[in-house]
């Protein structure tokens, strides 16, 4: 008997378990103090919630996301249950361009309106904020509403405006996971393709969970275009610790 498992259910499990293993690489490279953004210590101090309670807030958020993956693949799905193939790579090029403009402008303004709302940054937001020094695992802690407003809507929106397939959004998904993920890991490690083609990176978010960058680089997760165009972008300079590690700066242009 062949057992296959569906590209819903994939699409649906596959990026949750990508953030747990690549949150675990940086969880292990974390040891190396040269490439931290922040000592070990501040970390430790400046943050206001514990490990165990964004562990919880995470799951609790993948939860959810599971649900309103399935049910969005059930509701777009073939009748016979079948998933489309891609027609062609150019295609999927184009659906994987349209979903990172999409996902980038719903989560700019949705960002941005909660930083100056005070009533969501106060009750809502500030969850996310209380990791004044993000780390891997912790990409996805937020408050519950903010969790599906964010990141599912956004979600949501770029899978129907891209056309993609189940299929293809096994790897979208997985891919959007993997860049938050390393926004939030804190590292500024040697090589690492992200740094090199993004500018909207670890150290440009690093910033932004600092308390003079409250109302700055609010774009997410791939690219700085909105902040650039609505003047929230604030550049950094990577300035090295005295007690080893890097610091990254404001940057005056």
């Amino acid at each position: 008997m062949e057992f296959i498992i569906s590209d819903d259910l994939l699409g649906t499990f596959v990026p949750i378990f990508v953030y747990w293993l690549y949150s675990g690489i940086y969880v292990l490279l974390g040891f190396f103090h040269n490439y931290r953004l922040h000592s070990k210590t501040e970390e430790d101090e400046k943050n206001l919630v514990s490990k165990s309670t964004v562990v919880r807030g995470v799951l609790f958020q993948q939860f959810v996301q599971a649900i309103v993956a399935i049910i969005l693949f059930k509701v777009t799905g073939n009748e016979d249950g079948s998933s489309a193939v891609p027609k062609s790579w150019p295609m999927v090029a184009l659906q994987f361009v349209t979903a990172m403009f999409v996902l980038d402008t719903w989560q700019y303004f949705a960002h941005r309106y909660m930083h100056h709302n005070k009533f969501l940054y106060r009750h809502i937001h500030s969850h996310h904020h209380r990791l004044v020094v993000p780390y891997a695992f912790g990409a996805l802690y937020n408050h519950p509403v903010e969790g599906l407003l964010l990141d599912m809507v956004g979600g949501v929106l770029s899978f129907l405006a891209s056309g993609m397939t189940p299929r293809v959004s096994i790897f979208f998904f997985s891919f959007a996971t993997i860049k938050t993920v390393d926004d939030h890991c804190g590292l500024w490690l040697p090589g690492n393709l992200f740094h090199l083609l993004f500018r909207n990176n670890t150290a440009y978010h690093d910033l932004h969970h600092q308390l003079y960058g409250n109302k700055v680089n609010y774009s997410q997760p791939f690219f700085v275009t909105w902040d650039r165009i609505l003047g929230t972008y604030m550049p950094y300079s990577l300035e090295k610790r005295a007690g080893g590690g890097f610091e990254a700066r404001p940057k005056i242009e």
